[in-house]
């Protein structure tokens, strides 16, 4: 089907040859399927690939979300073969089966599933999203039962193969290595990892205490309880991680961070992943924390980010300036790498040379000349900014400005003839002018060098497959910041919770941006020393959206909730 459908969508005018170029060059360095990563390239929409599809072989389309599948039905084709050929039995009428797949054109899979069922199958086409979200719905408590069969393994494991012993008495290393190489406790630690990747973890969390050893999914920024393991096999468990990450098993005392290459086969093809892993002694035991680095996460598409029209103009034209600074701020874990690395994508054609400085390299971009920061043997970001000086850059991206000295030396950059990217740790735009003055940078140099300074924050979107509307007060909406007209017609929404969003009520997230672009006015406000406030006030007469505003137009378009918006922002 890969080519086949590349040709189809070129032949329909749906797609260029040079789109289908660039997806099948992604999936020769990474896998997939193609159609899947022409979505994620934004090249075509889902439902476009399942009409062509449908016209092309004269196969229906079946919209899956308004299915209800009868359990007996289900029960004919096992989880595994659903996963493996992306389709799912949804009606049985006679001796005929009814079977909705995202490629239809795999006689393989149709062969297979007759051969099993006895029964002749009438193919239907599916979104591939639609696909794998019935099949979590209806085979999702899969995973409970693996979890109960593993630790059940664990349990049956002889107390006496793994012994805990105190802080300060003796570790027999060759003992730890052969408990964590115990099949249950192998089988585990892949079941936790196959089980975040699944559900779209950012990162695992696995933690002794006193009475009980946990593991917690952060999804979509919130952390959420898995599982309780049994408590005597945490020293097996954290071992086999180490193993994995290749650090040192007989060091409990301090901290160690390492990493972890790893290939899990998904219904979209092989996923490669890079978790980082920390390891950190606590009272009870070591705490582990592996973060999760899934390039097919990374939205390299600005107009998907979350921008609001004005603003996405507004960086898209700073971006594309031969010299100066553009700085994004905000907390950790605010999407501000994902921000950079797509202007970077859209900066990266082979006439110009980029030069990024990382602590970590997040995910490796082709074209793209990225050095790991290594403080230990003197390489920080002042270090490597001096050195890519003498590169011949066109473009720098700093990963974080922590000092004066990485500042001056980006600043000095910036005025030489080099755009240079940058992330700052303040709250929202305007402060983020002090907050360089205030590392020792002389107001003209910030005036001068900086383009623009755009501030973001991450709010979870609303899981459309339970999204409902719900009654607000409007004085309680006229109170967030919405005028009295609108506050008394605007639609409100929030996700009651399905299996699809594992009961949250919400699916993904979407950034909130706050952009100031440093006009004549603004720089002139600098070089006369004028407070945040002040700035502040200045760039919102010029026509800034703020962080509160971005929020209130998402919740406008009823993406997020007045939750959400509350949490990430103020008036």
């Amino acid at each position: 089907m890969t080519v086949k459908i590349g040709q189809l969508l070129v032949s329909a005018g749906i797609i260029t040859m040079d789109q289908l170029r660039q997806a099948l060059e992604s999936q020769r360095r990474g896998g997939g399927k193609l159609g899947g990563l022409l979505v994620k390239l934004g090249h075509v929409e889902e439902d476009t690939i399942a009409n062509l599809l449908s016209e092309q072989y004269g196969i229906p389309f079946v919209d899956l979300n308004g299915c209800e599948i009868e359990p007996s039905v289900i029960n004919l084709i096992p989880s595994d073969i659903c996963l493996k050929y992306e389709l799912i039995p949804i009606e049985r009428t006679g001796s005929t089966l009814k079977v909705a797949m995202v490629d239809p054109t795999n006689v393989y899979s149709l062969d297979d599933i007759k051969f099993m069922t006895g029964l002749n199958i009438e193919p239907l086409i599916a979104l591939e999203s639609s696909v794998r979200e019935a099949i979590e719905r209806y085979y999702g408590t899969a995973y409970d039962e693996k979890l109960k069969e593993v630790i059940g393994d664990l349990n049956g494991v002889d107390d006496g193969s793994i012994e805990i012993r105190g802080e300060d008495e003796e570790i027999d290393i060759d003992e730890l290595e052969k408990a964590s190489g115990e099949a249950p406790v192998v089988k585990l630690v892949n079941l936790v990892l196959s089980e975040a990747v699944k559900r779209g973890a950012s990162d695992i969390h696995i933690e002794p205490y006193e009475k009980n050893f946990r593991v917690r999914f952060r999804i979509d920024g919130i952390l959420y309880e898995m599982m309780k393991l049994p408590l005597k096999f945490k020293n097996a468990i954290t071992s086999r991680v180490k193993i994995l990450s290749q650090l040192d098993i007989s060091e409990k005392r301090l901290p160690q961070d390492g990493r972890i290459l790893l290939k899990i086969k998904t219904t979209s093809g092989i996923k490669e992943l890079d978790l980082r892993v920390s390891v950190l002694p606590t009272l009870y035991g070591e705490k582990v924390v592996m973060r999760l680095l899934d390039r097919d996460q990374l939205m390299f598409d600005m107009t998907k980010l979350g921008f609001e029209s004005d603003s996405l103009e507004k960086f898209e034209k700073a971006i594309q300036n031969p010299y100066g600074m553009i700085l994004v701020t905000g907390p950790t874990g605010s999407g501000k790498t994902n921000t950079l690395y797509s202007a970077l994508g859209k900066l990266n054609i082979a006439d110009t040379n980029i030069l990024t400085a990382e602590d970590p390299v997040e995910f490796n971009l082709m074209g793209i000349n990225q050095v790991q920061m290594k403080e230990r043997i003197g390489l920080n970001f002042a270090t490597a900014l001096r050195s890519f000086l003498r590169q011949d850059p066109n473009i720098i991206m700093v990963g974080e400005i922590r000092d004066f000295e990485t500042a001056e030396v980006a600043i000095k950059a910036a005025l030489t003839g080099h755009l240079v990217l940058s992330t700052l740790h303040t709250n929202d735009a305007p402060s983020s002018i002090t907050r360089l003055m205030n590392m020792g940078i002389e107001p003209f140099l910030v005036s001068s060098s900086v383009l623009l300074i755009c501030a973001q924050r991450l709010v979870r979107r609303i899981c459309t497959e339970c999204k409902k509307e719900i009654k607000v007060p409007a004085e309680a909406l006229i109170d967030i910041g919405f005028s009295s007209d609108e506050a008394s017609q605007l639609k409100i929404y929030r996700g009651e919770g399905c299996s699809r969003c594992t009961n949250t009520g919400y699916k993904g997230r979407i950034g909130l941006f706050e952009v100031i672009d440093m006009t004549v006015a603004i720089q002139e406000m600098i070089l006369q020393g004028a407070s945040t406030l002040d700035m502040k006030h200045k760039a919102l007469e010029e026509g800034m959206i703020t962080l509160r505003e971005s929020g209130l137009y998402k919740i406008r378009q009823g993406i997020t909730t007045v939750e959400e918006v509350l949490r990430e922002t103020v008036k």
